[in-house]
């Protein structure tokens, strides 16, 4: 089962997490981010390309079925105006196996993190807006899934 989705409106990670633990498997892993408030911050935009955003989402959950043995995988990255507490995206991953669930769960954040084509427009207190940059922090933490592509 795989479900990618790209929405504006908001989602219920429990009801998320219940499908995916309706599967039957032994594991069910999942990562859930928020907008933070850091620095005054009042609003969040994304912006991307549906069709763009949409292959580059399909071709990253099928690496992740090939790496691991997934029975399910979910995937939902909202985009629009977006508040500090806001969910912004989910990531859950079933598998019968928790290294597996684990794993693949990782690999599909860091890959939204880096990856994915989302533009983020910040909008602070004072009235600055300013274009999310990447992190190196994320870089680095992406770049171990390149080093085991061979032995995943």
């Amino acid at each position: 089962m795989r479900d990618i989705r790209v929405q504006q409106e908001a989602f219920d990670p429990g009801a998320e997490l219940a499908r995916l633990e309706a599967l039957g498997g032994g594991a069910v892993a999942s990562f859930t981010g928020l907008v933070r408030a850091d620095g005054g911050l009042v609003e969040m935009t994304l912006e991307h390309y549906p069709a763009m955003t949409a292959r580059a989402m399909e071709r990253i959950a099928v690496e992740a079925e090939a790496r691991w043995p997934l029975i399910g995988l979910t995937l939902i990255h909202r985009h629009g105006p977006l508040q500090p507490g806001d969910r912004i995206v989910f990531v859950g991953t079933a598998s019968s196996h928790r290294a597996a669930a684990l794993e693949s769960c990782a690999f599909l954040i860091d890959w939204l993190k880096t990856a994915a084509p989302f533009w983020k427009r910040e909008s602070f207190a004072d009235g600055r807006q300013t274009w999310v940059e990447p992190r190196k922090a994320d870089d680095v933490a992406a770049s171990r899934w390149q080093q085991n592509r061979e032995t995943a």
